[in-house]
């Protein structure tokens, strides 16, 4: 064999235990009632949640927490997965900029007895586009 043979199999080699072990730290998006039974079931995996800020029917925002000269790094909230479960989340860092203006929230963590243990918080903020229709009826796209 080759020297470049040799040298080209170990690269792939290299390559396939790559790809392996980043699918073993993959992790999948569910719901409240999925994120449950899987730590009942002592998954080690991070889970991710994908929901909204619980509001009232007046588009108020309900169960925000955090009092940062009591405890800074203690955030809590409320949350509402895409099949509308509701859980508490419990976010032991400080509260995120603007969590109250994201349409969705997406966190990270593991589901304790009775809440989720988020260890990050991403946010999706609102788009600067925003469709409005002109005069004529016609939908115009305009920057905020």
């Amino acid at each position: 064999m080759k020297l470049t043979h040799i040298v080209a199999l170990i690269v792939i080699a290299l390559a396939i235990g790559i790809i392996v072990s980043s699918l073993g730290n993959s992790s999948t998006y569910v719901t409240f009632k999925e994120a449950k039974e899987m730590s009942e079931n002592d998954n080690s995996k991070a889970i991710h949640v994908v929901g909204e800020l619980k509001k009232d029917e007046a588009g108020n925002i309900l169960g925000l927490s955090y009092d940062p000269l009591t405890n800074p790094n203690q955030f809590e909230f409320r949350m509402v997965d895409s099949l509308a479960n509701e859980s508490l989340v419990i976010y032991n860092n400080p509260k995120p900029a603007d969590l109250e203006k994201s349409e969705k929230i997406v966190i990270v963590g593991k589901y304790k007895k009775d809440h989720f243990a988020a260890t990050q918080i991403l946010l999706k903020c609102p788009s600067k586009y925003e469709n409005k229709e002109t005069l004529d009826g016609q939908k115009a796209v305009s920057m905020k």
